[in-house]
């Protein structure tokens, strides 16, 4: 079998993949800001991830999989500053701010778990480590590349990058932007005034009383930046380096940029050897945004209740849909594209479901009726699914392999071929890392519906009440049925006729 080998951002190149402790791989990922629900551009970078995670362990690894949660902090962004995100969000809503943390975090959960995502080894929060952060702070102010103004702490970039650069370490090195090039296209934003250069960015800002969430510091009271959560939760829990860093391409700059310059500062290492960003995912072409009208969020997506969707589509399907696209390519979302994909996995767990009940065990099989070149074609294109993931995580090439031996399993069916056709090894072999792959690899869950005639009965029984609840203007009980049935994966549906629908996720 082939070496994985995965494209590392940071030397824009295909590497052979060496965990730094043998047998043992550390991974972080960048988790959600959980001031909202999360849409279906969330979805591609924790779905690549888990298939990450899932296919080093089943290379063999013990993975540490560290995913944060963004539950306060200043938020940067290129182009622009932007105040608490959570703060701003709560006083909307009307809530605590840990109060509406908890409620899109429970959100954040529930949908991963629709997407049967592996849960992280370890989840920290930015509020969780505060002082983790100010301990990281302090040690940069201490080392000069930071400075306080007014009560606020930015990074020195420009010290950095003249230090650095000569280590072959400059401010840029992952997104290959140029510092000089940078300060000459940053804009004049908030507090500009505060900052020595206009690269610099904050470490930590200063907060009036007013300000919901704030935190005592050595500077006074305020708030942690964006970047410095990732790298003082990535070094105590995976240590100064380890060896996997992930996230959306979009994270690139400016803040994984600003986690390397600001742990390769406290940790004298830069702190992952190989970094994965994944491509982003577009509607029609066009990149999602509000001014668009085009951001779907998840529970959107499972209910059909969107303009852009013609139904609802359960969580495999877009699993599905995602999958069929190798992670650093673009990938254009449709709904055409999700009923083409809806349509692809069902004929997919068919013949996955027609070739588990195969008791290929107790089967006589005449050797001599083998067809040799069949037999060869379905174990090479079995051994190519390791080689494919080996090739960057490839799982386009593995369904596409799949889709191949697809008509091998409906001919044996349907009996338009013995099973003689193929070496009882091979078909034992088919079974197994058919099994395995879509299932433990690949994470997909048959969505076959089986007998579900009393659970029909259940639900418009469920319907009715909530129809009458309806009437009586009980809007309380009638979102509870709703909200009740949705956890257990059931998405019901007022349709403009009046009538209700529901299907299972």
């Amino acid at each position: 079998m082939s070496q994985l080998k995965v494209y590392n951002s940071l030397s824009r190149q295909k590497e052979v993949f060496e965990s730094i402790t043998p047998g043992h791989v550390g991974m972080y990922v960048c988790g959600p800001t959980v001031s909202g629900e999360s849409h279906l551009g969330h979805a591609r970078p924790f779905i690549t991830f888990d298939i990450v995670n899932r296919y080093l362990k089943y290379l063999g690894y013990k993975v540490r999989y560290v995913r944060n949660i963004t539950d306060a902090g200043h938020f940067e962004e290129e182009g622009r500053e932007a105040e608490d995100k959570i703060s701003k969000k709560a006083v909307l809503e009307k809530l605590e701010p840990m109060e509406l943390v908890q409620k899109y975090t429970n959100l954040f959960h529930w949908a991963m778990n629709q997407f049967n995502n592996e849960e992280p080894s370890i989840e920290p929060t930015a509020t969780g480590h505060i002082v983790e952060q100010i301990v990281m702070i302090e040690k940069i102010i201490d080392d000069e590349y930071a400075y306080v103004a007014n009560g606020s702490v930015y990074f020195d970039v420009e010290k950095y990058n003249d230090d650095f650069s000569k280590l072959g370490l400059p401010y840029g090195m992952l997104s290959g932007r140029v510092l000089d090039d940078q300060l000459d296209s940053t804009r004049e934003l908030d507090n500009q005034d505060e900052k020595r250069n206009k690269a610099d960015f904050a470490l930590w800002k200063n907060a009036p009383p007013e300000h919901i969430m704030r935190w005592k510091s050595p500077w006074g009271y305020g708030f942690p930046g964006w970047h410095i959560e990732c790298s003082a939760m990535s070094t105590k829990y995976l240590g100064k380096q380890f060896d996997i860093h992930g996230g959306g391409m979009d994270l690139q700059f400016p803040h994984h940029e600003c986690e390397i310059a600001q742990s390769t500062v406290c940790n004298h290492v830069t702190p992952a050897r190989y970094w994965l960003h994944n491509n982003m995912i577009t509607i029609n072409g066009k990149k999602m945004g509000k001014s668009y009208n085009n951001v779907i969020k998840l529970s959107e997506l499972f209910s059909g209740n969107h303009p852009l969707l013609s139904q609802a589509f359960s969580a495999m399907t877009i699993r599905f849909f995602i999958l069929q696209t190798q992670y650093r390519s673009p990938l254009d979302f449709s709904s055409d594209a999700l009923h083409a994909a809806e349509k692809g996995l069902k004929r997919l767990w068919e013949a996955c479901e027609v070739l588990q009940n195969f008791s290929i065990a107790d089967w006589e099989l005449d050797a001599e009726k083998v067809d040799k070149e069949l037999d060869e074609k379905v174990n090479r294109l079995l051994g190519e699914f390791e080689d494919f993931m080996n090739d960057d995580l490839n799982t386009a090439k593995v369904l596409a392999n799949m889709f191949e031996l697809v008509p091998v399993i409906n001919s044996i069916k349907d009996k338009h071929q013995p099973a003689d056709v193929l070496s009882k090894q091979t078909l034992l072999l088919l079974q197994q890392k058919m099994k395995i792959f879509t299932e433990e690899v690949l994470g997909l869950k048959s969505e076959l519906s089986g007998d579900h005639t009393k659970l029909n009965g259940v639900l418009e029984v469920l319907i009715d009440l909530r129809k009458q609840a309806k009437v009586r203007k009980d809007y309380v009980t009638s979102d509870a049925i709703r909200n009740q049935l949705l956890t257990l994966g059931i998405v019901l549906k007022d349709e403009k006729n009046g009538s209700m629908s529901y299907t299972y996720n």
